[in-house]
This record gives structure tokens, sequence and C-alpha cells, in this order.
């Protein structure tokens, strides 16, 4: 296998573990929350009982498409994983096509990933502002996520895993864009 065929698997299986990581943060984070998606929304406290209770979501599209886009990376880069694997072992050149084609594929989920980002980042901040502005003696969501919600709520550790959910998609919108130079490489060494 040459360093090539290495580093294209290297990250094709970095960016297929950060794709899980993110679909199952939000996933899980989102489950807890009764299906809803809280980035973006809102909260009021019961200071009798010390509960946090969702006032109001955010649209559950938004936590669909960072999902979404989180599974759909997954499974290409499972894919590019396995051509890398398999080119590599046989020693054979990746074709023409297949360095556009994943070009095409690199900068159409560089772009998914930028946004599925911002929504995380911004998404996240909103509640956080909210949960710190309508809960007393809360300055932040790191102390926010210990607080017991309402049932059927659960929001233990939703900064956590939301937090690294975001993680993931800025470290799999790094891996895309060195591969997306790697495949620049490629196509003009093609010419």
């Amino acid at each position: 296998m040459s360093g090539l065929h290495f580093v294209e698997l290297a990250l094709s299986v970095g960016c297929l573990v950060c794709g899980i990581v993110t679909a199952v943060s939000v996933t899980i984070t989102q489950g807890g929350l009764g299906g809803q998606c809280m980035l973006y929304g809102t909260v009021s406290y019961n200071a009798t009982a010390h509960t946090v209770q969702a006032q109001l979501p955010g649209p559950v599209s938004l936590c669909s498409f960072v999902s979404g886009v989180s599974v759909a990376v997954a499974i290409v880069c499972f894919l590019l994983a396995l051509y890398s694997l398999c080119s590599g072992c046989s020693g054979s050149r990746r074709e023409r096509v297949c360095v556009y084609f994943t070009l095409c594929v690199c900068g159409l989920f560089l772009l998914f990933l930028l946004v599925s980002g911002c929504i995380l980042h911004v998404g996240r901040d909103a509640l956080c502002r909210d949960i710190v502005d309508t809960v007393d003696g809360i300055t932040s969501c790191e102390q926010a996520q210990k607080l017991k919600w309402a049932a059927p709520f659960d929001g233990e550790n939703f900064y956590t895993r939301l937090h690294n959910a975001e993680t993931a998609v800025w470290v799999n919108l790094s891996l895309w864009a060195v591969m997306g130079v790697l495949l620049f490489v490629q196509k003009g060494a093609k010419k």
C-alpha cells in the first residue's frame, strides 16, 4: 500500500468516525429531550420544583439536517475507505473520473459540514443564552446540564453532547478540506 493510499484511508476513517460521533451525539440529545430539537430553543424554569422544561423547541428539521449530513458523510467515507483499501492492496491508481467525482462530493460535503457546524454552534449558544437568562444562579451551560428537567425530558449532558457533535463536525470539515487538497494534487498529476 502506497503512502497516498494510506493517507486516503486514514482520512476516510477519520471522517467516518466524526460522522458517527456527530449523528449519535445529536440523536441521543434529541431522544433525551422527547424527540425535540432544542437548537435555537427556549426553556422555562419552575423554581418550586427546580426543573427546566422545554418551552419552545427549535425546528426538528435542524437536528435532522445535521444528523442526515453526518450519516451521509459516514456512509460515503466508509465506501471511500473500502475503495482506498482495495485499490491500495491491488496497487491500482484512481481513475480520472473517480477523482473528479470524489472532488465534487468533497465540495458538496464541505458546504454541508460548514452549514451543520454553524447550525450546531449558533443553535447551542442560543439555547445556552436562554437557559442562563431564565434560570437564576446558572452562569454557563456546563452548570445547566446538571439541572433536573421536567418529565419526560432528560437534559443530562445535553451541552457536552452538542459540544462533542460540533467539535466532530469541525474536525470532519478539516479532514475533508485535506482530502480536497489531496484530490487536487491527484487531479494535477493525472494531466
